[in-house]
């Protein structure tokens, strides 16, 4: 299905590793068996290896809502979106080795007991799938594999459902065109300097749904259908972008790019008569944070997108950098960008404050691992990091070859949860919980203790 409107996670934390080890010694890692290291695990790889995500699975979008045609005492429920993989998903191993594949679906009552969703769409080309690849159109974008960014609910407020309202997917896939492996790689051995990857060139789309399981495909500007591309100055579609000037009129300079994804767009209610206009003009309603490697440099950064309508974007530029002094110098990537806010604990609310906390992955050149980092913003577009959030687990645990994909939920006691994908030593994946008070949202995040069945 397919709408026409007018207008790398690798293995969870394997693929961002500076020399781009492309891992073909983990295509069979293990599942993630239960023991008592693994109390915060909330979802795993499914036990069918028939399953769609049987091998390896990340990048969980989790929401919380009651819908408004209910009364207050109905209880609030979760909906988790998340990606994964089977083991003979890439049988030829010609695409990178991520966690990529299709996007799947779970639901829970409390956050923690997580049940997947079996029905899916009868419109994918896989069982249990909410959106699958793309068998309509084989020049697409995204006809080798694809991956979770971002869903947004039709909302009244952050936690009522509005009904009659659609879902916004955004999410990244690869085709099966080639790249040079040369392309992502500073130092290029001899043995790749002819090596070719299929499904590298990741570009991002979106998607709508009534219902949150059954998902028809929006046709963005570029060619290939994508909303979002890797800037090439030799596109001939992209030539605006080298004169292209930002909200305040200045001249921008678009670093090219080789590829775009995990892409996390964030939502300002704009209020026309209040809101403080630039150069004449009304700040952007959508803002994207999608992770991407710049082309000259070879640098695993997170740039920002703006949209008045969330279906057509206007690259901003590289927003989040390595930083050679910190533990994020060898790759920045896949950030959750949430609201500043204040928790009154008489009246049980959460008020929204000015500005934005950006949690992210971060890669460490001195020990390889991921970690996820912390940055704020007074205004979406100037970023100051503020360190590691939330480190690996300790010797043994299932995530103690890293952690990433993070994604923060309010809770109404007042605390944070953060639900975030976890690898161990053999690669194997699993998304996992931790929970903090506001105050403690750097360096003070704990593991949740979690109980989860598979449907």
């Amino acid at each position: 299905m397919r709408f026409i409107l007018p207008l790398f996670l690798a293995t969870a934390c394997q693929g961002w590793s500076p020399s781009l080890r492309l891992a073909r010694s983990l295509t069979r890692a293990t599942s993630l068996q239960s023991s008592a290291n693994d109390v915060n695990v909330v979802l795993r790889p499914s036990e069918d290896p028939e399953a769609f995500d049987s091998f390896r699975i990340g990048s969980a979008r989790v929401h919380r809502y009651i819908r408004d045609s209910l009364g207050p005492e109905e209880e609030a429920k979760y909906v988790m979106w998340y990606h994964g993989r089977p083991g003979n998903f890439d049988e030829e191993k010609e695409l990178p080795p991520l966690t990529t594949g299709r996007i799947g679906r779970a639901t829970s009552n409390n956050g923690l007991h997580w049940e997947k969703t079996t029905e899916g769409s009868l419109a994918e080309d896989a069982p249990d799938v909410t959106l699958g690849l793309n068998k309509e159109s084989w020049w697409g974008f995204d006809t080798a594999h694809v991956g979770l960014g971002q869903v947004l609910l039709p909302m009244s407020t952050p936690a009522v459902m509005t009904e009659g309202g659609v879902y916004l997917m955004y999410y990244m896939g690869g085709s099966y065109d080639e790249t040079p492996v040369a392309s992502y790689l500073r130092d290029v051995p001899e043995a790749s300097a002819s090596a070719k990857i299929k499904g590298m060139k990741l570009k991002i789309g979106v998607a709508l749904s009534q219902d949150g399981i059954t998902w028809g495909r929006v046709e963005g500007d570029d060619p290939s259908g994508a909303c979002m591309a890797p800037y090439e100055k030799s596109d001939p579609n992209m030539k605006y972008i080298a004169g292209m000037r930002d909200d305040d009129d200045s001249l921008l300079n678009i670093e090219e790019e080789l590829y775009c994804g995990w892409p996390e767009v964030v939502v300002q209610i704009i209020d026309e008569k209040a809101s403080q206009k630039v150069a004449g003009k009304t700040p952007p309603a959508f803002f994207m944070y999608y992770s991407t490697m710049t082309k000259d440099t070879k640098e695993k950064c997170i740039a920002c997108a703006v949209s008045a309508d969330g279906f057509r974007w206007l690259k901003r530029g590289v927003v989040v950098r390595p930083d050679e002094s910190g533990l994020d110098e060898a790759g920045c990537a896949r950030s959750n960008v949430i609201k500043k806010a204040s928790y009154n604990e008489e009246t049980g609310v959460w008020t929204d404050e000015k500005g934005f906390i950006m949690y992210y992955e971060g890669v460490s050149k001195k020990d390889n691992n991921h970690r996820v980092m912390a940055a704020e913003s007074d205004d979406g577009r100037t970023w100051k990091k503020l360190g590691v959030a939330f480190d690996v687990g300790g010797d043994g645990a299932w995530d103690c070859a890293g952690v990433g994909s993070p994604h923060v939920l309010r809770l109404d006691d007042g605390s944070l949860r953060m639900y975030y994908t976890g690898q161990g030593t053999d690669g194997s994946t699993a998304i996992g919980v931790a929970k903090c008070a506001p105050e403690d949202h750097v360096g003070g995040w704990t593991r949740e203790q979690a109980q989860f069945t598979f449907a």
